[in-house]
């Protein structure tokens, strides 16, 4: 399976984490510039958005450009069922979460590559009961069908603000 490149670009991500204090995180603070919400001078607002719109802009896709997670609900096309590298939309208390479906585990958990998921980019298990939307980018085709990749389970999500 070849991954899309916003794919390449979001793992490489993995580990990037907001610094406790007074200080920011440079690559977060870049990613409220790339999606132009560069006046988000800090680590600690839900960066979720910030992370999926770096992403995609640093591979020539324009993103919602909205800091908020629910922007995605209406952008690019809608899907009926999660593909490898979509993104996928969430549901929490507080407002919504945004990030990247790379598989699923033995339990049917989607595995999502994300941004502020504990404070942190990582790959974390999603229940799908709270998904309410899967997106592509407009004009790229998408494996539409294939399989998700089975991963191996990892801790289920429970803290993306």
């Amino acid at each position: 399976m070849i991954s899309p490149p916003w794919i390449t670009e979001a793992r490489a991500q993995i580990g990037v984490r907001e610094i406790k204090g007074p200080k920011h995180e440079p690559k977060i603070l870049a990613w409220w510039k790339a999606i132009k919400r560069g006046g988000i001078k800090d680590d600690e607002t839900p960066w979720c958005a910030a992370f999926v719109g770096g992403c995609l802009e640093a591979v020539g896709i324009t993103s919602s450009r909205f800091e908020s997670a629910k922007s995605y609900e209406s952008w690019g096309s809608p899907l009926s069922a999660p593909v490898y590298g979509c993104i996928v939309v969430f549901t929490r208390d507080g407002g919504g979460h945004v990030g990247f479906v790379v598989g699923q585990d033995k339990a049917g958990n989607l595995m999502v590559l994300g941004g502020n998921q504990g404070d942190a980019v990582n790959v974390k298990a999603f229940q799908r009961s709270r998904v309410t939307a899967y997106r592509w980018p407009l004009g790229v085709p998408a494996d539409v069908g294939a399989p998700l990749p089975l991963l191996a389970a990892a801790e289920l999500s429970t803290s993306e603000a």
